[in-house]
């Protein structure tokens, strides 16, 4: 195999450990025959990132010290000699995975769980090799008028479609959905879009008016009532509940809040991801009189990321709410203090000066 270098250098932020973060100065990075060099335009934070942040690490996707970021869109900057398809210039989006197309999930159509998923990090940089089975899976090329800081957003709303195709709801049904960030207005926005009555569960204002943007009309401040879950009943016929309440906070507690949430039959999906080791308490008898089905989701997948990239670029739909601010490289902890301070819901980094 002939690998391809490439002379020069590049700033990057690397992780060392807990909240241990240092811009320095790298070589830009090799490709082999198949790989991608993508220069990075822009990247935006999420919460996978703010938690690698500071827990120092993360168990599936890298080990410190490592550059880190995976929400990227940018332009190539050289192909490997077996790559079609791509060539320098040309405007692209990659998700952070690949499935194997091999294993035994892959062969149930289940290529999220693929037992060889393979994953990247590195957008926080000005260059990032994408490796030949992502470059032949998930990389995309991006419409002319999509700006590169929305289609950073491909990676989490693939995430979101994925989750609504697990949910069991018709239109004109309700769906609740616990958590005001990025990923629960998404799943908001998207879940009315397929025709649903959505009610949104949050605490911040702002981030409550951003889904009035997205046309959400029921919001619960949940800061605000004395109980969350019998507000969320009472905007239902009878008080009975939701046909599906979606968690995307990623604590157990509201793991529990959100199956409370749900109608006889009723659905709870828990989207957030919650911290190892922790559990959550079931009413057993609920569950089984009920008839309560609890869905996990996890990551998304080929197909999910390509429709996710064509909805971005619906241009009546408010995206650019979802990114709260704009910071160089070199302020990339900035970016998560802002996160920490719920200051901001995506903040868009730029790797250099001349990124759009």
């Amino acid at each position: 195999m002939t690998t391809q270098r490439h002379n020069g250098s590049m700033q990057a932020a690397v992780l060392y450990g807990p909240s241990q973060v240092a811009v320095e100065t790298l070589p830009v990075p090799d490709i082999g025959p198949g790989d991608v060099l993508v220069r990075v335009a822009a990247a935006t934070t999420c919460g996978t990132d703010l938690k690698v942040y500071l827990q120092g690490r993360h168990a599936r996707m890298l080990t410190p010290p490592s550059v880190f970021g995976h929400e990227f869109s940018g332009t190539v900057a050289a192909v490997g000699s077996q790559v079609r398809g791509f060539e320098p210039g040309m405007r692209v989006v990659s998700n952070n995975s690949a499935p194997c197309g091999r294993c035994y999930y892959c062969g149930r159509g289940q290529a999220n769980l693929c037992d060889d998923l393979m994953y990247i990090n590195g957008a926080y940089a000005e260059y990032m090799t994408v490796p030949e089975r992502i470059v032949r899976i998930n990389m995309l090329r991006l419409p002319d008028a999509l700006p590169f800081p929305v289609a950073c957003i491909t990676e989490p709303l693939a995430c979101v479609l994925h989750c609504l195709d697990l949910a069991s709801f018709a239109v004109g049904d309700t769906v609740a959905v616990n958590g005001d960030g990025p990923s629960g207005l998404m799943l908001a926005a998207m879940a009315k879009r397929r025709g649903a009555r959505v009610i949104l569960c949050g605490r911040a204002p702002q981030r409550l008016r951003v889904a009035q943007q997205f046309g959400i009309e029921w919001l619960v401040n949940y800061a605000e009532v004395p109980d969350q879950v019998e507000a969320v009943r009472a905007l239902t016929e009878g008080r009975r509940g939701v046909e599906v309440a979606i968690e995307a906070v990623g604590r157990p507690e509201v793991w529990e809040t959100t199956t409370a949430m749900v109608r006889k039959g009723g659905q709870a999906i828990f989207y957030g991801g919650p911290p190892g080791g922790t559990s959550m308490r079931v009413d057993a008898p609920a569950l089984h009189y009920d008839q309560i089905t609890l869905q996990g989701v996890f990551h998304n997948t080929p197909t999910h990321v390509a429709q996710a990239l064509e909805i971005l670029a619906d241009p009546t739909l408010p995206w650019a709410s979802l990114l709260s601010a704009t910071l160089p490289l070199a302020r990339l902890p900035e970016a998560f203090q802002l996160m920490m301070a719920r200051e901001a819901l995506k903040v868009v980094i730029l790797p250099t000066p001349q990124a759009d």
